[in-house]
């Protein structure tokens, strides 16, 4: 019988994402993929999956899943409370369920996305070569939307494999700050030596407009010099566009494809991640690097990214509820992830 796992009932919005649909963008497909790769990478690393293979992304609260045949292995990577058939049990370790069993994932402390992960991955067919869920175009995923409560994710594994399991302590993964760290331009000079002050001098808010598409945000309005119109050109991830309003809106992973105002910089894509992860209300800063500075930081995420397997450990030999190995875990406190 082939595995499969079953959704109880979603979080807000769940999506399975993997690294996007890359190389696509000039016929108009947006890319898509996990709005927080390192978050999605340790996921995959504690089921034992490659880091770009496909996992659940969740939105401030997670999923009730039921499993189905098995056993299953599934790890998540999430400051929340999990339960296994009502049973506490914790996150950033890779835990071993049987048929009939239920975990429940609860609401995110901190944070606004976490990520679950499957032993082999799920048997979806890619689009174009992914299976990350778009859902303005019905694109990727189960099938093209949101996971809905009496879906069935089939498993590419029918039984997880015999091993022992594997924890990760989040305290190891670097930390993230509230400054953002940017490249000035393409079009810098359709703004105001005022209005690139604004942007790089003082702090904004994620506003309540907020999605995976992108972060509207609140706070100085920025002066345009040239007017907020431009012959439309390519959205790279993080790029701040500024329309006529003056209020930055930074583009993430659901990004359109083209636009047609002035972007006044360029997040830098590690840091693109710390914003997904920022609530409404939550202030932010913006600092200019170069290109040099820029390469470096995307250089120590890509060895961040390759180290997260020396980062495991054994979580033991404990049953899956062992009061000792329950112990060894952080159940109530958070942790902030990053890049630097």
């Amino acid at each position: 019988m082939t595995s499969h796992l079953r959704i109880l009932a979603p979080g807000p919005s769940s999506t399975v994402q993997d690294r996007g649909r890359a190389g696509y963008q000039r016929y108009g497909v947006s890319v898509a993929g996990a709005a927080d790769p390192l978050l999605h990478a340790a996921a995959n690393a504690l089921a034992g999956n490659a880091p770009g293979d496909g996992a659940v992304e969740f939105t401030l609260a997670g999923d009730s899943i039921a499993v189905e045949g098995g056993p299953v292995r599934i790890a998540v990577a999430a400051d929340a409370a999990l339960t296994v058939d009502g049973e506490p049990v914790p996150a950033w370790t890779s835990l071993r369920l049987t048929d009939g069993q239920t975990l429940r994932i609860g609401a995110l402390r901190s944070g606004m996305r976490g990520y679950w992960a499957v032993e082999g991955g799920f048997a979806l067919q890619p689009v174009l070569g992914s299976v990350a869920t778009h859902i303005r175009s019905r694109m990727g995923g189960l099938d093209g939307t949101a996971l809905k409560a009496g879906d069935r994710l089939p498993l590419r594994l029918d039984q997880a494999a015999d091993r022992g399991e594997r924890c990760l302590d989040p305290s190891l993964l670097p930390a993230r700050g509230g400054t953002l760290r940017v490249m000035l331009g393409p079009q810098q000079e359709y703004f105001t030596k005022a209005g690139i002050g604004a942007f790089l001098e003082e702090d904004y808010a994620v506003s309540h407009e907020a999605d995976r598409m992108g972060c509207r945000l609140d706070g100085p309005v920025i002066e345009h010099a040239r007017g907020f119109n431009i012959t439309s050109d390519g959205i790279p991830l993080g790029a701040v566009q500024v329309p006529g309003t003056g209020r930055p809106i930074v583009l993430l992973a659901d990004r359109q494809t083209t636009g047609g105002y002035p972007k006044i910089a360029c997040v830098v894509g590690p840091d693109v991640a710390a914003l997904a992860q920022m609530r409404p209300g939550d202030r932010l800063r913006f600092a200019a690097v170069d290109a040099a500075e820029a390469a470096r930081i995307q250089a120590r995420h890509r060895q961040t990214l390759e180290a997260l397997p020396g980062l495991l450990q054994s979580a033991g030999g404990f049953a899956l509820y062992d009061s000792a190995r329950l112990l060894g875990f952080n159940l109530i406190g958070g942790a902030v992830t990053g890049w630097d």
